[in-house]
């Protein structure tokens, strides 16, 4: 998820799209537990078919989770004026309804911080060292730390299942010390204003699917986060607070030459629960190209993406709107396509 944004309060909902309801709960959502023997094999078809599961058994102590939670929410809950010392972001800081640069908005307020330590932000200097009254940065730190050892294990977990070689080729690029991985909490406040949208929902983050290798959610027990599944239907994720949420993104279709998809997902907005997410991105260094990995592919096979760099993809995602297929420039054209078949 790459975004831009301005500060403002979450005033009114006259911008921001509505959509119809769609059916009920969807049960069908994969579950992984990251100790189970056949994990690697389960998250492989889980990313197959879904593009998403939910991990449980992960390893992340509660207490972190819920310490973080805490600190978000103490943060959310100031007055305006003393979220907008955080803002605007550059991209990193607080931000507010808009997203991105062309015109997407969404019911949601946020704090996005850059996660490596070897890059420097000005917003979040401002956040946690000027500031600490808003944040404190323990909470973040160790959240973060312990759900990117658990990422590393995943992706690994992945490059296990696909017989991709070396086994560390996707993980070491969320590890490299120029890694260009950052952490986003999302917070949605209830909208009494949805009482009068005649049926509809209102948008909170609109559709998108993630730029980098892989997303980590993890939300409270509010519910709203809506994947899109294969034949276009959307269905509401049921959530579930001790549990993450794992995301493909489009870096990882690529890197698997489509074998794994990345899932195109929104969040609704909620009439009197406010639903509060936490989000690791886990990207590539902005020198890295973004390739079909040379040990997944059978002989004779041909990458269907053009060759580009992490940071090209990343600046031209910035410039799509939220619902663009920002993979579409980069697709190679077969020669079947070209003809019409």
């Amino acid at each position: 998820m790459v975004v831009h944004s301005q500060s403002g309060a979450l005033d009114h909902s006259s911008l921001i799209k509505t959509c119809k309801p769609t059916a009920g709960v969807f049960n069908g959502i994969p579950v992984v537990n990251l100790r189970d023997p056949e994990a690697k094999s389960l998250i492989v078809q889980a990313c197959s078919e879904y593009g998403f599961f939910k991990l449980v058994n992960h390893g992340v102590p509660m207490e972190f989770i819920t310490k973080l939670e805490t600190e978000a929410l103490r943060f959310f809950n100031l007055p305006q004026s003393d979220k907008d010392k955080a803002g605007p972001p550059d991209p990193f800081g607080y931000g507010c309804k808009m997203i991105g640069s062309n015109g997407d908005v969404g019911w949601v307020e946020y704090l996005l911080l850059n996660t490596n330590p070897q890059i420097t932000s000005h917003k979040t200097h401002t956040v946690f060292r000027e500031n600490p009254e808003i944040f404190r940065s323990s909470a973040v730190n160790e959240y973060i730390q312990a759900v990117k050892r658990m990422a590393f294990e995943v992706v690994e977990l992945v490059a296990d299942g696909l017989k991709i070689e070396p086994r560390d080729a996707l993980s070491r690029l969320l590890r490299d010390d120029k890694s260009d991985s950052c952490f986003r909490l999302n917070h949605y406040p209830p909208c009494p204003e949805l009482q009068a949208l005649s049926g509809r929902n209102l948008i909170g983050f609109g559709e998108h699917t993630d730029p980098q290798i892989i997303s980590v959610l993890r939300s409270n027990n509010t519910s709203g986060l809506q994947i899109c599944l294969k034949d276009k239907t959307w269905v509401s994720v049921p959530p579930d607070q001790t549990s993450f949420f794992i995301n493909v993104g489009d870096a990882l279709q690529v890197m698997t030459n489509g074998r794994l998809r990345s899932v195109r997902h929104r969040v609704l907005a909620d009439s009197k629960n406010s639903r509060l997410s936490m989000i690791y991105f886990g990207g590539p260094p902005l020198s890295e190209k973004i390739v079909p990995l040379p040990s997944l592919m059978a002989e004779g096979e041909e990458s269907l993406y053009k060759e580009f760099t992490w940071s090209e993809y990343k600046t031209s995602a910035y410039k799509s709107k939220l619902a663009d297929y920002r993979l579409g420039m980069f697709e190679k054209v077969t020669p079947a396509a070209a003809a019409g078949l």
